[in-house]
């Protein structure tokens, strides 16, 4: 509790000034302004979040938190519960398509066991910081102990510091962790008001018919449980999952650390909800990397006033789309370097 509370209190707003004054320089390079859109506002961003008008960035890392959901027993999920093991040791074995897009971009990945249920697996590239094994069922008691969603909090606030400590710049976020789209609605389901049958997607591929019973178990996780929105640590314990706190965790710690966070799709955006929840300037550290297919995500983003950089269609997790946006979040860095100003072009400005 104590290292979560004190991160909490760490994080402050960003540098505007350093952000003008990247604005600034943006405006005198040779272009239209304005013209190279969301690259520029990553650039101010990213200006504002280091405090200096000229930005670098250095290490890259994915953090790629695995753990299981209880409510998997009510059917809500096309895949069942051992493929979040076998799959964690896919990533371990680099054949997943998180290890090729992060080899791409030149990103570390970091794959952490925060509550899968199955026997521990035993790997040296694996952060074994298993809080419990999967989260109870939501639908029918709450899914953690506050004491355990703490516990998974902090899991991800001390890899975050020891990725940060040990250089990283820029830090992705991306899960494992069959059924979790269902505790990610139930989380803006609550935060949001919204109807549950038009926030809810269908995940890894259900039928109709199983999306609708993913609506009808989301609601009776409501019922049982009752939420309340205005105490999202209330609502991570009893609807949510134990790789979504630690995810939580790590978009907090990321923001105590003013090190920018880029966000992946709909289960690493609720945790970026909770996380704005528990302190809304932490969303001044945060980078919306695409709009997956779940209905539900366009929501959360619009909720913190975030835009997705990239639309691709994409519903993997994992940290795919975060690490997708590595090279453009790159991109607007070079071009704030390496771009030339009018003056120094020769070239004559706007009248």
């Amino acid at each position: 509790m104590e290292l979560f509370q004190r991160t909490l209190a760490s994080i402050s707003d960003v540098d505007h000034q350093a952000g003008a004054a990247a604005q600034a320089r943006l405006d005198s390079l040779t272009k239209p302004l304005g013209s190279l859109g969301v690259l520029e506002k990553i650039g101010v961003q990213l200006a504002a979040i280091q405090g200096k008008p000229m930005p670098t960035l250095g290490k890259t890392v994915v953090m790629t938190m695995a753990g299981d959901h209880g409510v998997v027993e009510e059917g809500v999920s096309a895949y069942p519960q051992e493929v979040t093991p076998q799959m964690v040791l896919n990533f371990l074995n680099q054949g997943a398509a998180i290890n090729v897009l992060s080899k791409h971009v030149g990103a570390k990945v970091v794959i952490t066991d925060v509550g899968i249920a199955a026997e521990a697996i035993m790997h040296p590239n694996l952060n074994m910081c298993r809080v419990r094994a999967g989260t109870r069922n939501m639908a029918k008691e709450a899914a953690m102990t506050e004491e355990e969603t703490i516990a998974a909090i902090e899991v991800g606030i001390r890899l975050v510091n020891r990725e940060i400590e040990a250089g990283a710049t820029l830090v992705g976020t991306g899960e494992m962790g069959i059924g979790n789209t269902t505790p990610s609605s139930a989380i803006l389901a609550c935060f949001s008001g919204g109807d549950i049958v038009a926030i809810t997607g269908r995940g890894t591929g259900l039928d109709d018919r199983g999306l609708s019973l993913k609506h009808r178990v989301i609601k009776q996780a409501l019922d049982v449980n009752q939420p309340d929105p205005a105490q999202p640590l209330d609502v991570l314990r009893k609807v949510g999952g134990l790789e979504i706190a630690a995810l939580t965790g790590v978009i907090l710690g990321a923001a105590a650390r003013k090190t920018p966070v880029v966000l992946d799709g709909f289960i690493s955006t609720a945790a970026g909800l909770t996380a704005y929840k528990l302190n809304e300037k932490s969303r001044q550290y945060m980078i919306a990397s695409h709009l997956s297919q779940e209905p539900g995500h366009r929501i959360m983003l619009d909720l913190m006033g975030l835009q997705a950089m990239l639309n691709l269609d994409l519903r993997l997790g994992e940290g795919t789309g975060a690490v997708l946006a590595f090279n453009l979040i790159e991109a607007a860095v070079k071009i704030m370097h390496e771009m030339a100003t009018f003056a120094e072009a020769g070239v004559s400005n706007k009248e």
